[in-house]
């Protein structure tokens, strides 16, 4: 792809190694502590955290572990995440071909872009990808667990539910697309009360409540049209990891939160 567009790294070494041996063997340590249980089937969707690799890495890994025994079967991978550095009203498609990461250059599934572009809310925006990390910081771990897959990079804006809903209907696929959608939960509560607040919050991810608000996660915007979306297809959900910042790398004064879900087609639970 030497005469693609590819939108490099913003963060690595920064939010993960850059260099691709240690990145390499972060991410093994990190599989090596996952305990989750394996999933008896493919996830359809899964809910991660986009913090540092030191911070939300462990409950990161529990999630993408998940996807290993159906490696060969997922080829498209659909990432939806919020905005960080950049003010958005809809959803953001980027221009390039291409995202790089120490890894190498993963392919932007063009054909699936061109089938969202003209859907109400979407726009092609470089700058809403430029520098954010909530996308990025997903990729090693999918090119570690992936034989060989295509992006559909999301990055979302203030946009309701059923905005984000149509686009995740429209990309929906069969067992080739996996969805990913990237947040943390709340930010910056003392230990004990954002262990109240979180708990909260992923009860009603797994009961796929859809008015979740950035407050209780930052990829509220992009949650709440996933979680719409599942309740439709009546989704099973299954909690594989929850932890704070103040469990792993942080101080317990003002902490972040994380949770690993995942979503599998069939008949929904009840909790």
């Amino acid at each position: 792809m030497a005469s693609a567009s590819i939108r490099p790294p913003a963060v690595a070494g920064f939010f993960y190694p850059g260099d691709p041996r240690e990145l390499d063997a972060m991410l093994e340590q990190l599989f090596a502590r996952n305990s989750a249980p394996q999933p008896g089937s493919c996830p359809k969707a899964l809910i991660v955290p986009h913090a540092g690799y030191i911070y939300s890495g462990r409950t990161a890994a529990h999630a993408f572990a998940s996807l290993k025994p159906w490696a060969g079967q997922i080829s498209r991978v659909v990432i939806l995440g919020p905005t960080h550095r950049v003010p958005l009203h809809g959803i953001a498609l980027p221009a390039c071909d291409a995202f790089a990461t120490p890894f190498g250059v993963v392919p932007v599934d063009q054909d699936a872009l061109a089938s969202i572009r003209a859907m109400p809310g979407v726009c092609v925006y470089d700058a809403a990808h430029a520098a954010e990390h909530s996308l990025e910081v997903q990729l090693p771990f999918l090119q570690a667990v992936l034989e060989h897959f295509k992006l559909v990079p999301l990055a979302v804006g203030k946009a309701d539910a059923q905005t984000v809903a149509s686009v995740v209907e429209q990309l929906w696929g069969g067992p080739e697309t996996l969805f990913v959608l990237s947040t943390d939960l709340s930010h910056y509560h003392g230990y004990r009360e954002a262990q109240e607040l979180d708990r909260d919050t992923v009860r009603r991810i797994l009961d796929l409540e859809s008015d979740i608000e950035p407050e209780q996660a930052c990829g509220a915007y992009p949650l709440n049209g996933l979680l719409q979306t599942a309740a439709h297809h009546t989704m099973r959900t299954q909690l594989l990891d929850q932890c704070s910042s103040g469990d792993t790398a942080g101080d317990r004064a003002r902490v972040v939160g994380y949770c690993a879900v995942a979503l599998f087609e069939g008949e929904r639970n009840a909790h």
